[in-house]
Formats: structure tokens, C-alpha cells, sequence
């Protein structure tokens, strides 16, 4: 219960107004509750034909008592002796019908009472409830997209949206609906118990000696039930990481005739997910039937306790008064019932956020500087210097220094894995350097905001990415406040216009799920549009034409040039024919430059560049 506490003073803060209407409409509901009860008293008085009022007073006044348990010994008794006073009064001078009907009156209002308190208890708790689960979602959502790509590199995208999703789900069932009945239930148990001491302290001593037995078997139950379910959740994740792969690789599966494959390796994943399910399922439903067990073998055993004291002639608890004290305790077993559901719901959805957690307090190793700058300006040049760079044990990049000048365009060329893409990847800070310094104007990117930093670049990659939206919201997306003849005019200059325009809506037009209504060409024009709306500064193009046909690749070098003109660019391409004219071109092997120049320096050198371009010509 610690880690559920925990989890309610982390999401709940905002909301505690509507924690303490629910525990002040719950305790009034409580009390109405139990007057209900005691007018079963009366009633019994006068279906029993119990008429007599002799030994029955008024006492109108307090006597002086020592202690505090004498103090309510002898306010139970003013009450108790005033209402029979009352109560057999009105028998013999209205009759016992209409005393009967005033009683049977009282009832119906406590009893409205009762239900109308404890549905505003419900009432303020929803938006508590609805609340934590909101801001649950924000703070998952709000920390995925501030990690860093090194920590999604390391996770499966199933797991991940396994954790956003059915995790949060289940936090949600589990934890979060049964915020009411953890609040609710132990003030009315206390209340009842309060009462229970009130009528008898001998009699609840011994029902609290009966207790821990139970709480030791629920508490068992429920231990276990948190283990299996964090097995649940962890096979669920494997489950949505195959179909999330699946799905992706859905032609790789049919060229190579794969289906029976992985329709086994599912088949056996979603098996082992059946028996876990079950195996929870059923601790699960074991909750009720072991508390409605122990319940009753408490009652039963009370009521033998019980019946004994009535039966010695010294006992000072009357008949109809024990009757009243078993309806009062049979209002704890409904409760305690619930209490113990909640805690089984509580513990099988703790292992969700537990998971959850994973997420949360993961570290963020990319951060902004408490004192960062804001980088308003490029004026000057980027330089990378003496940089050194590796994701785990192995180096990535070793040593590498060059400079890139404000308009110039510098181009990375090498084999696959030789380390351009990440060279490209640190300058918008996606990764960290790991020795040396990347620079702007001299300043070192760490010491500006990440915000600003990136507002003054552009990336363009092999893959474009598009959303499964219009092509409106698309090549706008991240752009505050475009103007339609501003999204005309980048797709013109992109290229796209045309295409865009041959389309049934037009820009708003859907482009279907990562563009898939389109060819690679049109996706990655739009991609273009996209960065020509955004006017950097800097542009990052990582192989835009690699994946393209001859046709596309002419279109979209077009719209690059268009894209280029007037920008500091750093071009990553396997196709040598699209960077003859930049500025400078540096082979990179192995994470080392190993070559640098302009393209007919470099063939006249006859080395690295020059067999690279001798192979793609062949």
C-alpha cells in the first residue's frame, strides 16, 4: 500500500478539494446509515408487542461520570432511554400502526439521506479519478518526447506502447476506481467499529482478535497477485512488439513465404500471455468468495460470543441491543469486502505502474543547462572539433574535426556505418558528444537551449515522415501560424504543388498513415515543403534522394536546390552525382576523415572518393 499512496500523493495534489468532499459526504453518509439501522429497534419493540414503559425515564440532563468510556456509557444511555421513552409513549397514546408508519417515515428519510451523501462522495470523487488518469497520460506522453533517440534504441517499441497504453489502462481499472472504495470504506469500518466498542468492548475485543487471521490471508492473496500480473504486463509487451513488427515488416513476411512463422511465434506468445491471465484471473476471484467466508465465520462466531453474554443474567447487553450491534457489524463486512477487492485491484495494477515508473524515472541525459543560452543568431560558421563519439563501448566517431561556414554546403560521404549519420545527428543535439566540441559561432551546443538550437535548423532525411494527416497539417507541422499562401508557396517551390493539387480535397487532402497513399517521391517533396516553410538557417539532408527512382530523384534534387539556396547545408549522400558542387566534401571511414575536398580535388587524388565514385559509375 505504500507504492499506492505513493502514486495518489504524486497525481492527486490538485485535486485533494474533492478528496475531502468525498470523505465529508462519506462520513455523513455513514451516520444517516446507522440511524437507519437503529430504527429497526423501535420497530421490533412494537411488532413484539413490547408496550411496557416501566424502568424506562426521561434523563434529561448528563450525570457526572469519571473517564471518557463512562462519559459515552452514560450518553448512550440518555439517548437510548429517550427515544424507548418516546417511542412507547407514542404506541400507547397514538396506537401502534401509526407509530409504526412515523418510524417506517424516519427510515425512508435516513435512509435518503444515506444514498444522497454517498452519491456526492461519488460524485466529487470522479473528477479526482478522471483527473489522476489525465495528467497520468500527459507525464508519460510529455516524458517520451523528451527522451533522447539513444533511449528508445534501447527499448521495444511494443514494450513502449504497451506501457503508454494497456499499462495505463490498467493503472486506470485497477488503482484508480478503486481510489472511492479505499477512501470510503475504512471511514465507514471506523465509524462502525466506533459504534460496535459503544454497544459492547468485550464483544469488539474479541471480534478484533478474529482479524488478523484475515488480513494475513488477504494479504498473501494480494502479494502474489501483484507478482503474476508485472509477468502479464511484461508478456503483453512482447505480444504488441510482434504485431507492431508484424506490421511493419508485413512484405518481408509474404516475400519470403514467412506467414506460418510468425503466426507460430504468436500463437506461442499469446498462449503464454492465456496462462497468465488465468493464473491471475483466478487469485483474482478468489478475493470475494475468501472474504465472504471469513466474513461470515467472523458473524457466526460473534454471534455464538455474543449470544452467551445475553444468556448470563449479569450481562448488561439487552437482546434487541445485540440485534442492533449485528446489523452494525454485518454494515462492516460489505466494506470490508469491498476494501479487500480494492486491495486486489490496487496490487495487480501497482505491477502496471511499476512499469509505468520505468518510463518515469528514467534519466534524461539530454537536458538544457539551468544557465543555457538562447542561441537568437547564426552569423558565423559550425565547428566540430576534435570530436569523439560512441554509443556503448565501441567508438562511433574518433577524433573528428572540420568547419563549416555560414552558406556553405559541406557534404559527408563513406560507406554504411562509417558514422555520417550520427556527425549530423549531434549537431541538432539528438545525441550528446562524448569528447571535444561541436560549436556555433563559438559557443558550445551544450551551453544553448535545445529549442532555440533546433529553431535554427532543418531536417530533411532518407525516410520521410509524414502524418496521418491533410497535406495542409503536414508541411505546417511545427510551424506556428502559417498562412495558406505560405503553404502554397513552399510546395510550389518543393515541387509538390501539382501532385497536391491533382488530389480529390486538395491540401486537405489525407495522406494516410506515414504518407502511404503517396510514392517515395511525393513523401519526401512534402518532407521539402516542410523545411522550405520553416526557413532555416541550417539544413541537415541525411540521403534524400537515395531511395528514390531517376524520375523522383530529378524532382526532388530540384526542389533541394531550391531548398539550398542561401543556407548553411551539411549533405549526407551515398549518390556522389548529387554533391558536385559542394563546398567541401569529407570521406568519412570508420568513424575517421579520412579524405576532404571539393569533388574534382578529390578525383584527381584518385584515393577513397575517387574508387567510391568509380564503383556507383560501374
Amino acid at each position: 500500500m505504500k507504492d499506492f499512496i505513493n502514486v495518489i500523493r504524486r497525481f492527486a495534489k490538485p485535486y485533494m478539494a474533492n478528496f475531502y468532499l468525498n470523505v465529508f459526504f462519506s462520513v455523513l453518509g455513514t451516520i444517516a446509515g446507522l440511524f437507519s439501522f437503529a430504527m429497526i429497534l423501535p420497530i421490533l419493540r412494537i411488532l413484539f408487542n413490547i408496550s411496557d414503559t416501566e424502568g424506562v425515564v426521561v434523563k434529561m440532563s448528563m450525570p457526572e461520570t469519571e473517564g471518557i468510556r463512562a462519559y459515552f456509557e452514560a450518553a448512550g444511555d440518555v439517548i437510548q432511554n429517550n427515544f424507548n421513552y418516546y417511542v412507547l409513549s407514542s404506541v400507547e397514546n397514538n396506537g401502534p400502526i401509526h407509530t409504526l408508519m412515523f418510524i417506517a417515515a424516519i427510515l425512508v428519510l435516513m435512509t435518503m439521506l444515506k444514498t444522497g451523501f454517498t452519491y456526492l462522495g461519488a460524485f466529487f470523487m470522479i473528477p479526482l479519478r478522471t483527473g489522476i488518469v489525465r495528467d497520468l497520460r500527459n507525464t508519460i506522453y510529455k516524458k517520451l518526447t523528451s527522451m533522447p533517440l539513444e533511449f528508445f534504441s534501447e527499448k521495444r517499441k511494443g514494450d513502449v506502447i504497451a506501457r503508454v497504453t494497456s499499462d495505463v489502462q490498467e493503472v486506470e481499472v485497477s488503482v484508480v476506481k478503486s481510489l472511492d472504495s479505499l477512501l470510503r470504506n475504512p471511514i465507514m469500518i471506523i465509524i462502525y467499529f466506533s459504534v460496535m466498542i459503544a454497544i459492547s468492548w468485550k464483544l469488539t475485543l474479541f471480534v478484533l482478535v478474529l482479524l488478523p487471521f484475515t488480513v494475513f490471508v488477504v494479504g498473501g492473496i494480494s502479494r502474489t497477485l501483484k507478482r503474476t500480473s508485472n509477468k502479464g504486463q511484461l508478456q503483453l509487451g512482447v505480444i504488441l512488439s510482434q504485431i507492431e513488427e508484424t506490421l511493419g515488416g508485413l512484405r518481408v513476411i509474404k516475400a519470403f513465404g514467412a506467414e506460418r512463422k510468425v503466426e507460430d511465434r504468436f500463437a506461442e506468445a499469446n498462449n503464454k500471455f492465456r496462462r497468465i491471465s488465468n493464473r491471475m484471473a483466478r487469485k483474482r476471484q478468489s478475493a470475494h468468495p475468501v472474504s465472504e467466508f471469513l466474513g461470515t465465520l467472523t458473524i457466526a462466531v460473534v454471534l455464538t460470543y455474543g449470544g452467551s453474554l445475553i444468556l448470563n443474567e449479569n450481562s448488561s447487553l439487552s437482546a434487541e441491543l445485540f440485534i442492533y450491534y449485528l446489523l452494525v457489524f454485518y454494515s462492516i463486512v460489505q466494506p470490508a469486502k469491498a476494501f479487500s477487492d480494492g486491495i486486489y485491484s490496487v496490487q495487480k495494477g501497482m505491477a502496471s505502474m511499476d512499469r509505468i515508473d520505468e518510463i518515469l524515472s528514467a534519466e534524461n541525459t539530454i537536458q538544457d543547462k539551468k544557465d543555457a543560452l538562447v542561441l537568437s543568431t547564426f552569423n558565423k560558421d559550425i565547428s566540430y572539433e576534435n570530436l569523439s563519439f560512441r554509443y556503448d563501448a565501441d567508438w562511433v566517431l574518433k577524433n573528428v574535426s572540420f568547419n563549416i561556414k555560414k552558406g556553405e554546403t559541406i557534404a559527408l560521404v563513406g560507406q554504411s556505418g562509417s558514422g555520417k549519420t550520427t556527425l549530423a545527428e549531434l549537431l541538432p543535439r539528438f545525441y550528446d558528444v562524448t569528447e571535444g566540441a561541436l560549436k556555433i559561432d563559438g559557443i558550445d551546443i551544450k551551453d544553448v537551449t535545445m529549442h532555440s538550437l533546433r529553431s535554427h535548423m532543418g531536417y530533411v532525411n532518407q525516410e520521410p515522415i509524414l502524418f496521418n494527416d491533410s497535406f495542409y497539417n503536414n508541411i505546417s507541422f511545427g510551424i506556428e501560424n502559417a498562412t495558406e499562401e505560405e503553404v502554397i508557396e513552399a510546395a510550389k517551390v518543393a515541387n509538390a504543388h501539382q501532385f497536391i493539387m491533382d488530389t480529390e480535397h486538395g491540401y486537405e487532402t489525407n495522406v494516410g498513415d506515414r504518407g502511404g497513399r503517396l510514392s517515395g517521391g511525393q513523401r519526401q517533396r512534402i518532407s521539402i515543403a516542410r523545411a522550405i516553410l520553416a526557413n532555416p538557417e541550417i539544413l541537415i539532408l541525411d540521403e534524400a534522394t537515395s531511395a528514390l527512382d531517376t524520375e523522383s530523384e530529378r524532382l526532388v534534387q530540384k526542389a533541394l536546390e531550391n531548398l539550398m539556396k542561401d543556407r548553411t547545408t551539411l549533405v549526407i549522400a551515398h549518390r556522389l552525382s548529387t554533391i558536385k558542387n559542394a563546398d567541401c566534401i569529407y570521406v568519412i571511414n570508420e568513424g575517421e576523415i579520412v579524405e576532404k575536398g571539393k569533388h574534382h580535388e578529390l578525383m584527381d587524388k584518385k584515393g577513397a572518393y575517387f574508387n567510391l565514385h568509380e564503383m556507383q559509375v560501374f
